[in-house]
């Protein structure tokens, strides 16, 4: 599966998609484990599946259906990905990160990124949602970041700053359409791993000691092409289960798609929150 995406495979996605669009999403939204019913409440939906579109990478994990979900929220033209492919399936950071760069060629000026995580800080429970304020990178930083190999200067520079990951305007609009809801919204760092083992004690004691507030396997390398291509990113982990930082418990992917129906409700309510006043 391992292969670099070239500007020339990106463009010939987007040219494939262009034809499917009514209109130039204001959204495109990237849906995690557990998460992937949020585009069902899609209006006027068309569905592409990944396998019909060229270079598209396969989703090979339960609870990602794989396919592409075109259409309306709130009134809004929105691009969905009901699933998305992570690094630990096999592929390169090029075709994880592929979607995003179709979404730039594609001029779509907003990236919400949902997730399943696991809840490293100890006054998060499973069910909770979290808006993403910052990441640590910890996969980037040991030798997997999406940018590195030649830069696509048609897309963004060579060194992109990410001071501002995630847009302190989006921020705003989802603490208030949480708070209008009458959603408790957690805010905090979401940590970065390439995965696909959980986590040891060790590692989620060095994580909360390095800041994080929850730990996933995904989402960073999707944020990173987005902040370089000049897109603006809110980012949501629903938390999944609560961190086994003593060893005393099992986490299994089964507890992670379970917390999923309790928390798709509320991130369907702030992303339709957020929708609404782009």
């Amino acid at each position: 599966m391992f292969e670099i995406i070239t500007m020339q495979q990106i463009e010939e996605v987007a040219d494939a998609l262009r034809s499917r669009l009514d209109a130039v999403p204001r959204a495109g939204l990237i849906l995690g484990s557990g998460v992937n019913a949020l585009a069902e409440s899609v209006e006027n939906a068309r569905l592409v599946p990944f396998r019909e579109i060229p270079h598209w990478p396969l989703s090979t994990v339960q609870g990602h259906s794989g396919q592409l979900v075109i259409g309306r929220l709130e009134g809004q033209p929105v691009f969905v990905l009901q699933g998305r492919v992570h690094y630990y399936e096999g592929y390169h950071m090029t075709q994880v990160t592929l979607p995003v760069r179709v979404m730039q060629l594609l001029k779509i000026e907003t990236l919400i990124v949902t997730n399943a995580a696991g809840g490293i800080n100890p006054d998060f429970s499973p069910g909770d949602v979290m808006l993403i304020t910052d990441h640590l990178n910890l996969a980037g930083m040991s030798g997997l970041n999406p940018l590195i190999g030649p830069n696509l200067d048609e897309l963004g520079p060579r060194f992109p700053d990410m001071s501002q990951a995630y847009d302190r305007i989006h921020l705003e609009r989802a603490r208030d359409a949480a708070r209008a809801a009458g959603i408790q919204l957690r805010e905090g760092v979401y940590a970065g791993l390439s995965g696909p083992s959980f986590e040891t004690p060790a590692d989620l004691r060095f994580l909360r000691v390095a800041g994080a507030d929850a730990v996933g396997m995904s989402t960073v390398p999707e944020v990173t092409v987005a902040r370089h291509g000049g897109q603006r990113v809110l980012g949501l982990s629903g938390i999944s289960n609560k961190a086994n930082l003593d060893g005393s418990t099992v986490t299994t992917h089964e507890e992670v798609m379970e917390a999923g129906r309790v928390i798709t409700p509320k991130m369907e309510k702030i992303i339709r929150g957020v929708l609404r006043v782009l």
